[in-house]
C-alpha cells in the first residue's frame, strides 16, 4: 500500500476590510439611486363654526389677590382693599360658591414677603388647592 501524502491546505482568509469597502459602496449606490417620492396628498379647507368655544373656555378665571409695595391687599377684579381676618372671610364665602375655585396671588417685586404668606395662610384655611403667585415689576 502506498499513502500519498496529502498537502496541506490553508484556510481560506476573508479580508473584511474589502467587504467593509464593497458593502459601503453598495449602501451609497441605493441611496443615490433612490427616489424619495412625494406622496400625493388631498387638501381641504374645512368651514369653521361660528358657535365652537376655545380651549380653556369653560376655565373660571381664577381669584386674584393684589399686594402692593406698601403691603396692602386687594381682592378682585375690581380691587377693593381688604384686611387679612377680611381675606379670610371673603375666601371661605367664594370657596362655598365655588368649590373648584383658583387664587391668584399678584405681588410688588418690593412688597413685603409676610404678606404674600398671610395671604397663602389664608388660602389654606379656606382649602383652597391651586395657588398661583407671581411678581411683577413696579411701574415708574
Amino acid at each position: 500500500m502506498r499513502f500519498y501524502p496529502r498537502k496541506r491546505r490553508q484556510a481560506p482568509a476573508v479580508i473584511i476590510v474589502a467587504l467593509i469597502d464593497i458593502l459601503i459602496v453598495m449602501v451609497i449606490f441605493l441611496m443615490v439611486t433612490t427616489t424619495f417620492k412625494q406622496q400625493p396628498a388631498l387638501k381641504l379647507a374645512l368651514p369653521e363654526s361660528s358657535h365652537a368655544e376655545k380651549t380653556g373656555a369653560q376655565e373660571m378665571p381664577p381669584l386674584i389677590v393684589t399686594i402692593d409695595p406698601q403691603g396692602n391687599m386687594r381682592l378682585g377684579p375690581e380691587g377693593k382693599p381688604v384686611t387679612v381676618d377680611r381675606l379670610k372671610n371673603e375666601l371661605i364665602a367664594s370657596i362655598e360658591k365655588k368649590p373648584d375655585l383658583k387664587l391668584a396671588i399678584s405681588a410688588d417685586k418690593t412688597a413685603p414677603f409676610g404678606q404674600i404668606v398671610k395671604v397663602m395662610d389664608a388660602a389654606k384655611e379656606a382649602k383652597i388647592k391651586t395657588i398661583n403667585a407671581f411678581i411683577k415689576e413696579a411701574k415708574p
